[in-house]
């Protein structure tokens, strides 16, 4: 492979890089699981079901994964840096709110409108990344490794962190506590190097984003209220039938529109498929399974929420341990044998939640949370370096959306299918947990078999 010269970047100008497009995964990632540990408590506070529940953590995943792709499309017309200031304000706003309500249905509304702010922000932060780092494929490695790290520790860290203020004080405090970091992260973009002036000229695909919100948002609402209402229930299997059309009038409007906001030649790259049927495989498990797992150690084994947080503790140190090493590995071995280890250690981890059960200790837990998370800590970064290096870096926030869409798209789903089977509580906890353990497994073995045959090893 021939070798590249790099461009040199100021440490300063690199590391505020890193540190200012970070704090946006970060925020954004500490919302999809610091949630969790408190929902025993939002339950009890508004007297709600787990259906409720589902719409409390997933009003933000859907808002995220129906709006990122539009907002990767205008990070790449009209400036990332714009993009990324808009979604900080959004989503600081939002918290502050959620923190403020009144009603289920108002933290829903402020968790949708949190959800806004993340989609805006998390394609514009890799696209800030991928742009300032586009000649240099290995210090680009290193900043998305430690990008990536940042915000896997924020989503491992999330339970710890809700469980501590949860002890202190109460629940409404892990939403008051965006509105610092997101009033510090728009400051300080003011101090990244300045980008280059966007070079698209299109127009805003509404047609191909309306349709794409609409399929979405009815086919995860039909799986979160089908064990309330069944199937049979005509809004089950009418979102379920408007749904998939409205999924494939997206497919059309794309495929047709001059400027479509997905465009679809980026799906002819056999890896790319592959790359983003990875991300959909890993966090479909993962924030399904941790949805899962926070009422099973709240509900069943009976722990108090900071106990319960603390459980989550291996979780954290694995993604902060392998991100912090995906840099250098991806830069030495390239991208396909971090993703191989990475989903094989992933799987043995699920493996090991087969010890689950109603009086399953602690320490029998913390092994398999800390393999799961060294797996995805392993595999996640080369996926990101994987899409980023097979587009143009003018699409870089187009491509950036699309992973992140998917990925979110597949833990809205993920926690819609396990909390369903979940709802009546008890014994169907421990049952779905046996579902997530080998469905993760046997997703992952396949995942494993297209990457060895369609994922190229290189980094640029």
């Amino acid at each position: 492979m021939r070798v590249i010269p790099e461009k040199n970047l100021s440490a300063p100008a690199y590391g505020w890089t890193i540190v200012v497009t970070s704090l946006a995964f970060v925020v954004a990632q500490l919302d999809v699981s610091i949630v969790n540990i408190a929902l025993p408590q939002i339950a009890d506070t508004y007297k709600v079901d787990i259906s409720v529940l589902q719409w409390i953590v997933d009003g933000y995943t859907l808002a995220f994964a129906v709006l990122m792709l539009s907002a990767g499309n205008l990070s790449d017309l009209f400036g990332a840096r714009r993009l990324f200031q808009l979604g900080m304000l959004i989503f600081g706003v939002a918290s502050v709110a959620c923190g403020l309500a009144t009603s289920a249905l108002f933290l829903i509304i402020a968790r949708v409108f949190q959800g806004v702010g993340a989609a805006t922000m998390i394609p514009s932060s890799l696209a800030i990344l991928n742009q300032t780092f586009a000649d240099m494929p290995g210090k680009r490695a290193k900043a998305i490794g430690l990008w990536t790290a940042a915000g896997s520790a924020a989503i491992a860290a999330g339970p710890i962190v809700g469980g501590i203020l949860i002890n202190i004080s109460n629940w409404r405090y892990i939403f008051f506590i965006n509105a610092p970091l997101c009033l510090a992260g728009i400051v300080l973009t003011f101090l990244l190097q300045k980008q280059n002036s966007p070079t698209l000229v299109r127009k805003f695909d509404l047609a191909g984003q309306f349709a794409w919100m609409l399929s979405i948002t009815l086919l995860i609402a039909a799986v979160i209220e089908w064990s309330k209402l069944g199937f049979s229930h005509p809004l089950i299997y009418g979102s379920i039938l408007l749904g998939g059309l409205s999924f494939v009038a997206f497919l059309i409007i794309e495929k047709k529109v001059s400027h479509p906001m997905l465009p679809l030649n980026l799906f002819n790259s056999a890896s790319f498929n592959v790359l983003l049927l990875l991300g959909a495989v890993l966090n479909g498990f993962y924030y399904g399974t941790v949805f899962i797992l926070s009422l099973y150690l709240q509900n069943i084994l009976n722990y108090p929420p900071l106990t319960a947080g603390l459980a989550f503790l291996p979780l954290t140190a694995g993604f902060v341990i392998s991100n912090l090493a995906s840099g250098s590995v991806i830069n030495r071995y390239g991208i396909r044998k971090p993703i191989l280890i990475g989903l094989t250690v992933f799987a043995l981890g699920f493996s090991g939640l087969f010890t689950a059960g109603m009086h399953t200790s602690f320490w029998q837990l913390s092994v398999p949370f800390l393999l799961i998370s060294l797996g995805m800590g392993l595999a996640v970064p080369a996926m990101t370096n994987g899409i980023l290096s097979s587009v143009d870096k003018t699409l870089s926030g187009t491509a950036s959306a699309t992973l992140n869409t998917v990925r979110q798209a597949a833990g809205a789903i993920g926690v819609a299918v396990f909390g369903a089977i979940a709802a009546n509580g008890g014994d169907a906890i421990l049952h779905t947990i046996t579902i997530s353990i080998t469905g993760a497994i046997l997703c992952t073995l396949l995942i494993i078999f297209l990457s060895r045959k369609y994922v190229k090893s290189g980094t640029s």
